[in-house]
């Protein structure tokens, strides 16, 4: 969904930044974040919240399409993780 996506996007991307503002300080720097600097942020946050958000995806794909006894998160969890494989949630 969009509220798990965005939130750890939001997090990753926060994150990234204090932690370069940190570095920065501990060098004696205090120079803005460049364009480039905020783009390879937010680039490498949107690929981390994405890559932790697909499973859920994927979960809810197939409980939306598959009206089975699976209903259950765990259940679907474990009936893909024997059947697929854990590649099967990416």
């Amino acid at each position: 969904g969009i509220i798990p996506y965005s939130g750890l996007s939001f997090m990753f991307f926060e994150t990234f930044k204090a932690k370069l503002l940190e570095h920065r300080a501990a060098t004696g720097s205090r120079a803005k974040l460049q364009v480039h600097e905020r783009l390879a942020m937010g680039g490498l946050a949107g690929l981390l919240a994405q890559s932790t958000t697909y499973p859920l995806d994927i979960m809810r794909r197939r409980m939306q399409v598959d009206r089975g006894p699976d209903r259950n998160e765990i259940r679907l969890i474990q009936k893909i993780l024997k059947t697929e494989g854990p590649r099967a949630f990416f």
